[in-house]
C-alpha cells in the first residue's frame, strides 16, 4: 500500500458520493445531446456505470489508524526495546513493524498530547506551561492558556472531514469546558478521563480542591461510571464497541487509544499483582544492567553504551537490608503488572481487529507520552501534615499496607531508582530535558511500513504525526481557522521512511527544541544542548554529542565553543518563533536545597562501605596464650 492518499485527486469517498447525482447529470448532458433517442439510451446507461466505476478504480482503501499511548511508559519497558516485562502483543506490533530508537516526545504528558493533536509547537498550541504550574509572567499569555486552544486544529477534525470515523478512549487532559473537550475538538465518539490522572477504580482524584475525577462519553459530562469500571479494560471495551457500531459502513477509522496506564497510582487487579515476585529484589542497578545487554544485543542501543550515572541521592541497592530491598522491588513487580495489565487489553484490541477483518488495514502507532516518572507525585500533591491536601489524602488515599497496594485508596508509585530502569540507558526521567524526560520506544505497524521488524535510528518527533496522517488519509491542512490563519506545523511527514525509502524525515540543518518548567534543549543531528535546574543540571548551557554519549555523561560545552555559539543562536531563533516566555517559577526552583548535594557515581565509593572482612591465612592462626 502506499502510505499516502492523492489528495485532491480522488477526493473523499464520502463527499463523491454525496455528489454522484451531479456527476449523473453532467455525464448525460455532455452524452445525450449528440445523440439519437435510440443511441441516448445506450449513452445514459453508461453514464451511470461510469462514475462508481471510476470511483472503484481510483479509490485505494485507506487505512484504518490507531494510536497507542501509554502514560509515563519508559524508553525500556516493552519487551521489544529489552525489557524482562511481557508484552506479546506489542512486541508482535514491532515484529510486523518498524522500532524507532529516536522518537522525542516532550518531557510530560499535557504538552506532548497537545503536539500529537495539533502538530504545532507547544507555545502555539496553549501548552506553553502545564495548566498546573502556569507561572505569574505566563498568565493571560496566548500560548500559555494550559489547554489546547482555539488557535489550532485538530488532527481527528482534519481526517473527520475527509471521511473518517474518529473515536477517542482515556486520558486528554487538554481542558475541561465544553468547548474543549473531545467532542468539540473532533472526535465523533469517546470515552474520557479528563483529567491528568487518578484512580483506575473510581472518580477518586488525589487533591481536596478537585476530589472528583471528571469524565466525558460523547460529549456529555457523567454522573458515574460503568458497572464493573477498570480503566485500561472499559478503555479497550468501549473503543471495540464503537468500532462494532460502523461495521460495514466502508468509512475508515481514527481512534486515539490514550492509555492512563501505568501513570500511578498503581491500581490493577489481583491477579495481575503477583506475576513478578521476587523478581526485583536484586535492585535497580541489575536489572538496568540487564535491559542495557539485551538492548545491544537486540540492535536497539549500538556496542559500548554506557547506562547513565545512578542519580547520586538514589543508594546502592547492594547496601540495602532484604526487607526495605524486597518492599521497593514490590513497587516495581506493580509496575510490571500494569504494563503487562495494558498490553494484554490491547490484545484484546488486536485481536477484535483480526476476528472483524480490519488487522491487515489499520497502521498502529505506540509510544510513551513522556519518560518514565520519578518524582513522587502523591508527596507532591498532598504535601505538609496540617494541610487541606494532606488531610484529604489521609483519609481518601489510606490504603498503604503493601498487602493493599493495587486497590481503590492506595497509591503507590516505584521512584527515580526504578523510573531510571525503565528508561535505560538514559540520563533522568518525566519533567526533565535529559534524554531520560523526552525520547521514547516508538513502534510504528501496519500495511505499507517497512522493512518489518527493522530498527530505525531517523531523527523522528511526535509532532511528525500530524503531518504523516494527514497525508496518508489524503486530508489537508488548512490555511485558517474561522478567518484566522493557523500557525504553521511543526513536524515532518514520515511517509517516505515508512515506506523504505528514507532513514529520516529531518537533515542535520534540522533542530528540535523543547521548554517546560524553565528548563530548555534544543537537538540539531547528534549534538545536544541543554540547559536545566540544579541540581539534575548546571543552571547554565551545558553540550552533549548523544552519538558518543546517548547517556549525556561528559558535558562538552569547553571542548567545542563554536558548536556551543552556533546551537545558543538557534535556541535564540526558537524562542522568536515561537512565543517562547521563560516562567518566572518553576517546580524545580527549591529542589537544590532539599536534594543531597550532588557528588560523582563512582563505583566502589567509599571503599568503607565495601571492604569485605579481613581473613589472615591459616597457617598464621592461633588461639590466644594464657
Amino acid at each position: 500500500m502506499d502510505l499516502q492518499w492523492p489528495a485532491g485527486q480522488c477526493g473523499v469517498i464520502r463527499e463523491r458520493k454525496a455528489d454522484m447525482a451531479n456527476v449523473f447529470s453532467r455525464s448525460m448532458r455532455i452524452v445525450l445531446r449528440p445523440l439519437g433517442h435510440c443511441f441516448g439510451l445506450v449513452a445514459l446507461a453508461a453514464a451511470l456505470v461510469w462514475p462508481a466505476a471510476a470511483l472503484a478504480a481510483d479509490a485505494p482503501r485507506r487505512p484504518n489508524i490507531v494510536f497507542l499511548v501509554a502514560d509515563d511508559m519508559g524508553f525500556a519497558d516493552m519487551g521489544a526495546f529489552g525489557s524482562e516485562i511481557r508484552t506479546p502483543n506489542l512486541d508482535s506490533l514491532a515484529k510486523d513493524g518498524l522500532r524507532f530508537t529516536n522518537f522525542y516526545t516532550h518531557a510530560s504528558c499535557s504538552p506532548t498530547r497537545s503536539m500529537l493533536l495539533s502538530g504545532v509547537d507547544t507555545h502555539l498550541n496553549g501548552l506553553g506551561n502545564m495548566d498546573e504550574w502556569t507561572a505569574p509572567n505566563q498568565r493571560g499569555v496566548p500560548g500559555y492558556e494550559g489547554y489546547l486552544n482555539q488557535r489550532v486544529t485538530t488532527l481527528p477534525q482534519l481526517l473527520k472531514d475527509v471521511g473518517y470515523h474518529t473515536y477517542m478512549v482515556g486520558k486528554w487532559h487538554l481542558g475541561k469546558a465544553p468547548d474543549l473537550i473531545p467532542a468539540a475538538r473532533g472526535f465523533e465518539r469517546d470515552f474520557t478521563l479528563l483529567d491528568g490522572g487518578g484512580s483506575y477504580w473510581d472518580m477518586n482524584n488525589v487533591t481536596a480542591a478537585s476530589p472528583k475525577l471528571v469524565f466525558t462519553e460523547d460529549g456529555r459530562y457523567l454522573t458515574g461510571l460503568p458497572p464493573d469500571y477498570y480503566a485500561t479494560k472499559t478503555y479497550t471495551d468501549k473503543l471495540i464497541g464503537y468500532i462494532d457500531a460502523h461495521r460495514g459502513d466502508g468509512k475508515p477509522f481514527f481512534a486515539y487509544v490514550a492509555h492512563q496506564a501505568p501513570h500511578d497510582p498503581y491500581h490493577l487487579p489481583k491477579d495481575w499483582r503477583n506475576r513478578h515476585v521476587g523478581e526485583y529484589d536484586v535492585g535497580w542497578d541489575a536489572i538496568r544492567q540487564a535491559r542495557l545487554k539485551r538492548q545491544i544485543e537486540m540492535g536497539i542501543t549500538p556496542p559500548g553504551t554506557q547506562l547513565a550515572e545512578r542519580m547520586w541521592f538514589i543508594p546502592d541497592p547492594t547496601l540495602l537490608a532484604p526487607a526495605p530491598r524486597a518492599l521497593l522491588g514490590k513497587k516495581m513487580e506493580l509496575y510490571a503488572g500494569m504494563v503487562e495489565n495494558m498490553d494484554h487489553h490491547i490484545g484484546r484490541l488486536i485481536d477484535h481487529l483480526k476476528k472483524i477483518g480490519e488487522y491487515e488495514n489499520t497502521i498502529f502507532v505506540v509510544f510513551g507520552d513522556n519518560g518514565a516518572e520519578g518524582t513522587d507525585l502523591f508527596k507532591m500533591i498532598a504535601g505538609q501534615p496540617g494541610t487541606r491536601d494532606f488531610l484529604w489524602a489521609a483519609i481518601n488515599w489510606s490504603q498503604t499496607h503493601p498487602n493493599a497496594w493495587g486497590d481503590p485508596g492506595s497509591f503507590v508509585g516505584y521512584g527515580p531508582m526504578w523510573a531510571q530502569v525503565s528508561m535505560t540507558p538514559f540520563s533522568q526521567y518525566k519533567g526533565w530535558l535529559a534524554e531520560g524526560g523526552i525520547r521514547n520506544a516508538l513502534i510504528v505497524s501496519g500495511p505499507g511500513v517497512k522493512p518489518r521488524g527493522g530498527i530505525n535510528n531517523g531523527l523522528m518527533h511526535v509532532a511528525d504525526l500530524m503531518p504523516t496522517f494527514l497525508q496518508i488519509a489524503g486530508a489537508t491542512y488548512p490555511k485558517t481557522l474561522k478567518g484566522q490563519p493557523l500557525p504553521s506545523m511543526m513536524g515532518k511527514p514520515w511517509n517516505d521512511v515508512l515506506a523504505g525509502k528514507a532513514a529520516s524525515p529531518r537533515t542535520d540543518k534540522d533542530y528540535l527544541a523543547w521548554q517546560l518548567f524553565g528548563n530548555r534543549a534544543l537537538r540539531q543531528g547528534n549534538w545536544k544542548l541543554r540547559w536545566q535546574y540544579k541540581p539534575l543540571g548546571k543552571e547554565d548551557w551545558e553540550l552533549f554529542d548523544l552519538a558518543a554519549d546517548p547517556a549525556e555523561r561528559y558535558d562538552v560545552a569547553a571542548k567545542h565553543p563554536d558548536k556551543m555559539k552556533e546551537l545558543v543562536a538557534l535556541w535564540d531563533d526558537y524562542v522568536r518563533r515561537n512565543n517562547v516566555i521563560l516562567p518566572s517559577r518553576s517546580p524545580f526552583e527549591t529542589l537544590d536545597d532539599q536534594l543531597p548535594a550532588r557528588v560523582p557515581d563512582d563505583p566502589g565509593f567509599p571503599p568503607l562501605v565495601t571492604k569485605g572482612q579481613f581473613v589472615p591465612p591459616k597457617d598464621m592462626m592461633a588461639e590466644p596464650k594464657p
